[in-house]
């Protein structure tokens, strides 16, 4: 089974290109809610450093190499690590955050060494956007489509890993009793794509690009039938309205 890792490592690049920049205004939410001006942050599982870049003195902490070439060619600062074992000395950040992340957290490892770096009345903020952005309703219904076909093909080839269910995020934080207080909110954002985005967003989940590594052809997982709506139905670059899920657990 691929493991949270090595899922990406040969889709760096890709992942960069079509993966959407978290909106900016993540940033004054999260900095008002931690009471600090300028705070220390770590990004946890960051990547290409796609979201890291809200902060341009974090610490990017990833573990997969080629995601580490591309955040550190944006000049950000990266560490060799993951979220259960970052090397970062206790107490150091103000705010600790991961971008499209949490999931793949191992959380009785994770949740503890989050609590260790975080300063006391520090912040962890942990966001996602909502797959797939708000575009067009026959390829919001394709999309879904595929995806729920993809998630079989995961299981019938060994391929689905155990990750945690970002909608039990919030239970799971609240439960590990390492954070004193903890809530989820909603910010939206807007961006531009065409149709060979809108697919290539669905090519970069974890599960797509496990069966593509395994040999699985874009037919069998339903791409090429979404690229055909996707084509007829968004011919040209248009408004995409995406919906980010920030929870945010105080130490």
């Amino acid at each position: 089974m691929t493991d949270a890792t090595s899922r990406f490592g040969g889709f760096a690049e890709e992942y960069d290109r079509v993966r959407p920049a978290p909106p900016a205004v993540l940033t004054e939410l999260i900095t008002q809610w931690c009471g600090v001006e300028d705070p220390d942050v770590v990004d946890l599982g960051a990547g290409t450093g796609l979201a890291t870049a809200l902060w341009p003195a974090a610490i990017a902490v990833e573990p997969d190499p080629g995601m580490r070439a591309i955040a550190a060619a944006r000049g950000l600062r990266v560490v060799d690590g993951a979220a259960e074992a970052t090397t970062l000395p206790d107490h150091c950040a103000d705010v600790v955050t991961a971008s499209q992340a949490l999931h793949w957290f191992d959380p009785a490892r994770a949740f503890p060494e989050i609590a260790r770096i975080l300063r006391p009345g520090g912040v962890f903020a942990a966001f996602d956007c909502d797959w797939p952005p708000a575009v067009d309703p026959e390829c919001d219904a394709e999309y879904r489509a595929v995806e729920a076909h993809y998630r079989v093909l995961e299981v019938k080839h060994g391929v689905r890993p155990a990750y945690a269910t970002k909608a039990d995020h919030v239970s799971r934080l609240r439960d590990s009793g390492l954070f004193r207080h903890v809530t989820e909110v909603a910010v939206h954002a807007q961006d531009t794509g065409d149709a060979a985005r809108f697919v290539d967003i669905l090519r970069s989940q974890g599960g797509v690009v496990a069966l593509l590594e395994r040999g699985i052809t874009e037919d069998e997982i339903g791409l090429t039938r979404l690229r055909a709506v996707a084509h007829r139905r968004i011919p040209e670059a248009r408004t995409w309205w995406w919906t980010y899920r920030v929870r945010l657990a105080v130490a």
